[in-house]
């Protein structure tokens, strides 16, 4: 049975990551048209590229290649009316709100998606993975790559907060039977594109 490998690659930094605020759909902090194509010799092969449909992740895609599938179940977690918000302004504004999405995974104050909704909504796509062989490489959000590793290593759902994610990092799941976290060996600072 040949396996199912998905690489999640995070999205490239944004302004919304530096400004510690919840992100809209913007661009990367990045001049992306230049490095277009950049990484496409990363892999021996070339896997069949996804990515998320936020403007961030398409545009570190067209690193990897020219070609990618939109899947919405790469979308970010959908944070309603708090998207484009700083986080400090949570924190003056509506601080038990924001302690409440921080601790229960089931809350979604903003009017968005919850923790547990996301995990759900990735959980059922990487299934979908399953009875498909062959090299995936994803980009998509810290959340989504957060919600990934905490099904197939099947962490309770306070873990979601305790896993960084940071831009352009490589996340490496394989199912063979079973889905599987593999960690791999680091790549030196010139074998690597800094955004």
């Amino acid at each position: 049975m040949q396996a199912t490998r998905l690489t999640l690659i995070c999205h490239a930094r944004t302004d919304a990551r530096k400004l510690a605020r919840f992100a809209l759909d913007e661009s990367l902090e990045m001049d992306w048209q230049v490095a277009r194509g950049s990484r496409a010799g990363d892999f021996k092969r070339p896997p069949q590229l996804l990515s998320a449909p936020e403007a961030r992740a398409r545009q570190t895609a067209e690193l990897f290649g020219a070609q990618m599938q939109i899947v919405p179940a790469l979308a970010d977690c959908a944070m309603g009316r708090w998207q484009g918000v700083p986080i400090d302004d949570l924190q003056k504004h509506e601080p038990e709100a924001l302690q409440a999405w921080l601790t229960d995974s089931r809350c979604a104050p903003h009017g968005g998606e919850s923790i547990e909704q996301l995990c759900a909504r990735v959980a059922d796509w990487l299934e979908t993975l399953r009875s498909t062989p062959g090299h995936f490489l994803a980009i998509t959000h810290p959340f989504v790559i957060r919600a990934a590793i905490m099904h197939v290593m099947q962490c309770p759902p306070a873990a979601f907060n305790v896993i960084d994610v940071e831009p352009l990092s490589a996340t490496e799941l394989r199912f063979n039977g079973r889905w599987r976290l593999r960690l791999q060996e680091h790549r030196s600072a010139t074998e690597t594109m800094t955004p």
